[in-house]
């Protein structure tokens, strides 16, 4: 895990895709020990099983795609960072076995180029960045208004490459199974392109959107972990700690660690509020009077006024308006603090006289910092008042107090926290039914305002798709 920036970076450059067959033969002998451990033997915790659901459903638009009758793209949900583990176990191992079952003959590889956040380089390393480019990966700067480097390459991929292309849609990871995040309206808009470049080019194929869910469950209940964590959080937060109350009976068990949970939350925002009152001078916001005495109410409305608050904070520091969603705040934040950090406007930094420098460095470091205040908002940015109290399941209890480690853990050293492992876990990979963006090419192409309509309503559809394919789910 790197450390905390401290001086000034050269530029983030564009990792173009090399794809490369044997690395992808590698990787996939490699994906049972990279499921099971993620590259971390000493955690034997990760995911033990992946359960995949209508893949014939894939495996028949693969063979139609391979004919050269259609385009399409994948679009899978991001709830935790293991998600592209699962999405590569459905195309290595899922898709071919069912294709086999089929009857349907199929070319390899069965593969698609993938869209990562730029960012994930910086924390993992550049190693990262090297592995996606020769397994067909490209990175997108999630806080530009055009990243016009990655649009083109996937432009260009949607159109010529021989395999599809895989996005998600929510643009980042939100820590829930059961919660799809607001969608951003770049697969929709690229997927119209699509159709707009087969046009020019006189093709006629038909173009695509496969949506895909993924959930994580623990096969073994992970109570007393659950019980543990719990302890670990009070004690950091300056809680009494309780513990050993998994043998207790299900609802009480279930009542009571909701109460504890509901206890850090309270005490968290109560410390969080005093922070940025007392240090950043700010002056908190009344809570609406339509916010009814519901504890789960007053809480998330508190949890809704403090995200205002921290983003605020960094944006008064970056000269960035305070307009948009959460999310929309949280990448103009991000690439705010990646112009401080990653110079583009110095050719060489290292060609700076040491005093110049000298300040560069600190602008880096700085901006680092106040970019924290953005991180933790995104930690919390699909928290809703009764995601426990509608189903207390292990999973979400286990999701929730995940999120509030990487509060607790983040604001204590300042870096990436390694979350606990809770226990092994079981992967499903549920595959939709396709939407047919071609189809919705008439209004499209009308003038920009119905392009615009058809844009939104493509990406209301598909969040809908998958929010009710996630919410056929137990969990």
């Amino acid at each position: 895990m790197p450390e905390e920036i401290r001086c000034a970076q050269p530029p983030l450059k564009f990792i173009p895709p090399h794809f490369n067959p044997l690395v992808l033969k590698l990787a996939q002998w490699c994906l049972p020990i990279l499921l099971r451990f993620r590259l971390r033997p000493w955690l034997p915790a990760g995911i033990v099983c992946v359960e995949t659901k209508n893949v014939e459903t894939l495996a028949k638009i693969y063979q139609q795609f391979q004919a050269g009758k259609i385009r399409f793209l994948i679009a899978f949900r991001h709830p935790e960072v293991d998600d592209p583990l699962s999405v590569f176990y459905l195309l290595s191992r899922a898709v071919p076995e069912t294709a086999h079952r089929l009857g349907i003959k199929l070319k390899q590889p069965i593969h698609s180029h993938f869209l990562y956040d730029r960012g994930m380089t910086i924390w993992a390393g550049n190693w990262l960045g090297c592995l996606f480019s020769l397994l067909g990966g490209f990175p997108i700067r999630r806080g530009k208004r055009i990243d016009k480097r990655s649009l083109k390459m996937t432009r260009e991929i949607l159109l010529h490459g021989d395999m599809p292309v895989s996005i998600a849609p929510e643009g980042a990871t939100n820590g829930h199974s059961s919660i799809v995040s607001p969608l951003e309206p770049g697969v929709a808009q690229l997927a119209f392109w699509c159709v707009e470049d087969l046009l020019k080019a006189n093709r006629g194929e038909e173009v695509f959107i496969v949506p895909i869910t993924i959930q994580y469950s623990y096969p073994k209940p992970p109570w007393e972990k659950i019980d543990w964590l719990l302890a670990k959080l009070e004690a950091d937060t300056g809680l009494p700690v309780k513990s050993g109350e998994y043998n207790l009976k299900p609802e009480a068990r279930e009542e009571t660690y909701y109460q504890r949970l509901l206890c850090i939350a309270q005490n968290l925002l109560s410390q969080m509020e005093e922070f940025y009152q007392r240090f950043y001078q700010q002056k908190l916001a009344e809570i609406s009077e339509d916010v009814s005495t519901n504890p789960e109410q007053i809480t998330l409305a508190r949890l809704h006024r403090l995200q205002d608050t921290a983003l605020k904070v960094a944006e008064q520091y970056f000269g960035v308006e305070s307009q948009g969603t959460f999310i929309d705040r949280c990448r103009r934040l991000e690439e705010a603090g990646w112009s401080y950090i990653y110079r583009e406007d110095v050719p060489d930094l290292n060609s700076l006289p040491p005093f110049a420098r000298g300040l560069a460095d600190w602008v880096a470091a700085e901006a680092d910092l106040r970019m924290q205040h953005m991180r933790l908002v995104e930690s919390f940015i699909a928290v809703t008042e009764n995601y426990i109290k509608d189903k207390p399941t292990v999973e979400r209890f286990a999701e929730i107090l995940l999120l509030m480690f990487d509060i607790t853990a983040r604001v204590q050293d300042n870096t990436l926290p390694r979350r606990p492992r809770l226990g092994l876990r079981k992967s499903t990979v549920t595959v939709g039914e396709p939407i047919s963006v071609t189809q919705r090419w008439s209004m499209y192409q009308k003038d920009k305002r119905s392009a615009r309509e058809a844009v939104t309503n493509l990406t209301q559809d598909l969040q809908e798709t998958l929010q009710n394919m996630v919410s056929q789910s137990v969990l």
